[in-house]
């Protein structure tokens, strides 16, 4: 017989309370931790030093992030353009051996002229990507009044840099049952992330996967952002959650992005996010940051010793899948 194990936390001011006051409560109560950090759900006391895993079902299976798994690769483009260039990148990158399509419909940008995205039309072709390739959606959301629109078609929500602390849209992604991948702010604090963490797990969403997308420091001449390597193993130290590099949005350069992402792996990542677009020097958003298809599968055959090494990858990174791609003004469907 399996016995039963349950975590009760206590949260807000409790300072007061003797933890031994809670020891005597019950016989059955085995251990009382005070959780000295602010970001008590994130932190990895909360779960007595066991890391978290964050399950997601998509059309190809359940993906698992998390520190004793597989290394999950989501690629694909900063913003949906068309039909036709999203599902030739999504079949593309998923034959490379990645798990997840990333895909801007809504996009912040710092200048109000660059290109925004095409909105709800742009939900709409990554269903299509969806269903032609099998692979998980993983998108932004900008505003509270999107949420529902965009958790119909994505398997993961996405909260950008630039959202980190927008208390009222972390309220929201916490009282939904969407996994969320929350990216750490321009220039935000470790703890100021984390704490943006509690936002969502205090209102009741466990499935939190934190993005280190490089932050913002002296020198921007030659990187658009400067990545934190040392991130992975500090938040290793303080929190039981997911960790994901991207490493295209902190280089801003697409020569630098192998190197970066090979620097995660060897630091114990979960996680990559790569840019990819079929033609960079077209691309309406990051072209400069976002390898080619062709970069992509090479990018993948290069990470396969180092990831096998670490113990981080299986052979369905490694092995092209035989697909097909048929598309039509309607649908798109995948064979292989």
């Amino acid at each position: 017989m399996k016995s039963l194990v349950s975590i009760i936390g206590l949260v807000g001011d409790t300072k007061e309370i003797d933890p031994k006051q809670i020891q005597n409560l019950s016989p059955f109560i085995e251990q009382v931790l005070r959780v000295e950090k602010p970001f008590k759900r994130a932190s990895l006391e909360f779960r007595y030093g066991e890391h978290s895993e964050v399950v997601v079902p998509t059309l190809n299976g359940s993906i698992t992030f998390g520190q004793n798994h597989p290394l999950v690769i989501v690629a694909g483009p900063c913003s949906v353009e068309n039909e036709e260039m999203i599902i030739e990148t999504a079949l593309r990158v998923r034959g490379a051996g990645a798990h997840f399509l990333r895909g801007g419909a809504y996009k912040p940008r710092t200048s109000p002229y660059a290109f925004q995205g095409h909105g709800e039309s742009a939900l709409s072709l990554l269903a299509k990507a969806r269903l032609a390739s099998g692979l998980g959606i993983i998108t932004e959301v900008m505003d509270t009044s999107d949420l529902d629109k965009v958790a119909e078609v994505a398997d993961v929500v996405q909260i950008g840099a630039r959202n980190m602390q927008n208390f009222s849209l972390l309220k929201k992604v916490g009282a939904t049952a969407k996994p969320v991948l929350l990216k750490r702010g321009l220039s935000a604090t470790i703890e100021e992330w984390l704490m943006a963490a509690e936002y969502i797990l205090a209102a009741g969403n466990p499935n939190v996967i934190l993005c280190e997308r490089g932050i913002r420091s002296f020198d921007r001449q030659y990187t658009r952002n400067t990545l934190d390597i040392s991130a992975i193993p500090v938040l290793r130290s303080l929190t039981h959650l997911p960790i994901m590099i991207d490493p295209s949005h902190a280089t801003g350069k697409a020569e630098y992005v192998p190197t970066m992402a090979m620097a995660a792996v060897a630091a114990g990542v979960d996680s990559l996010m790569i840019e990819v677009h079929p033609n960079p020097a077209k691309a309406l958003s990051d072209g400069p940051q976002s390898l080619t298809v062709e970069g992509f599968e090479k990018f993948m055959q290069e990470m396969s010793p180092l990831g096998r090494f670490f113990g981080r990858w299986t052979q369905n990174h490694s092995t092209p899948a035989k697909l097909s791609l048929q598309v039509s003004s309607s649908t798109a469907i995948f064979s292989g």
